[in-house]
């Protein structure tokens, strides 16, 4: 069974506003936004990915049960944080199974 393969677990993070700097713009926060979800880190090959105008190189790969993530979002798992590059929609025979999310680290 495929839940039988998430043997770690993340949390993740959405962007929200925070207060306002000095100059009246929004401090950068991430709130959690999902708290302990059975997850599968693996570090691939690379995989260029083209992200708005340029091309950013994905050294992780994440797969997670069908949950809401997007490409603005963070992960957290264990002490690291990477961001997310990429999510892929993998389905079965009739609807989403879950979900492929091509990371990179936050340094």
């Amino acid at each position: 069974m495929y839940d039988d393969l998430l043997i770690s677990t993340c949390i993740v993070r959405r962007y929200t506003e925070g207060a306002q700097d000095a100059y009246g713009t929004p401090v950068k926060t991430w709130a959690n936004y999902l708290i302990s979800e059975p997850c599968r880190l693996m570090i691939t090959g690379g995989r260029e990915i083209k992200v708005g105008a340029e091309i950013v190189l994905s050294n992780h790969r994440l797969y997670l049960q069908d949950i809401d993530i997007t490409e603005r979002d963070r992960v957290i798992i264990g002490t690291v944080t990477f961001e997310v590059i990429l999510v892929s929609d993998r389905q079965d025979a009739t609807a989403n199974h879950h979900k492929e999310v091509d990371l990179i680290e936050v340094t």
